[in-house]
This record gives structure tokens, C-alpha cells and sequence, in this order.
């Protein structure tokens, strides 16, 4: 029993990581960048599965891929302030929903990413 969870977290997590490699072929123009947004747990440690309603909304995700940057009058780059990797904090609203590979991310302008969460 243990081992068959076992195998399935496994298995969810190379599908996982496959779908962020497919994804990272995506690069985003200019100051785009692209997220995966986090979902909130489905089940509690115990193995008690959560009501859609009572589970909160995050406003997490983790950063996929980057764009080059915005460029200025003068034509000089101005880096994106984030990067490949980082967990952010996202506005309740906005970003517009892409699809790749059956799986959905959300692409924000740099600006509007709300800030970096560290651990």
C-alpha cells in the first residue's frame, strides 16, 4: 500500500517536471513572464479530501520562464526582476491563461508581479 503511494508520487512528479521542461521551450516576449500557479492542497495530511469552498485561494506560483525584458525609448534592455525558478506572489486578478501541452499557466508583465517569496 505504502509503496503503490509511493510510485504514484513518483509518477506525479515526473509528469511534473516534464510538463515545466515543455513549458520552458515557451520563451516569453519582452517583459513577460511566465507562471505556474500553485493550487492549494487537495487533501490534509491525514488523507481527509478538502471541499473546493473551504479551500483558500493562493496567489502563488512559480516563475517557468522569462522573457528578455522591456526596452526603453533608446532602445536599452531593462532585465525582468525575476527569474526561472523563483517562487512569487501574484495579483488576484489579471495575467492571461496559456495553455501548453494540456496543462495551464498564467503570463504576467514583470510589473505586475506583486513580489519574490522566499522560504
Amino acid at each position: 500500500s505504502s509503496r503503490v503511494l509511493w510510485t504514484l508520487a513518483v509518477t506525479q512528479l515526473q509528469a511534473t517536471s516534464q510538463h515545466r521542461k515543455m513549458a520552458k521551450r515557451f520563451i516569453p516576449l519582452l517583459d513577460r513572464v511566465l507562471v505556474e500557479k500553485i493550487l492549494p492542497p487537495q487533501k490534509t495530511i491525514g488523507g481527509i479530501i478538502l471541499p473546493e469552498t473551504s479551500s483558500q485561494k493562493l496567489n502563488e506560483g512559480v516563475v517557468i520562464s522569462v522573457g528578455p525584458g522591456a526596452r526603453t525609448r533608446d532602445g536599452n534592455v531593462i532585465p525582468p526582476s525575476v527569474s526561472a525558478g523563483q517562487k512569487v506572489l501574484l495579483p488576484e486578478y489579471g495575467g492571461n491563461v496559456v495553455k501548453l501541452d494540456g496543462k495551464e499557466y498564467q503570463l504576467f508583465r514583470d510589473e505586475d508581479i506583486l513580489g519574490i517569496l522566499k522560504d
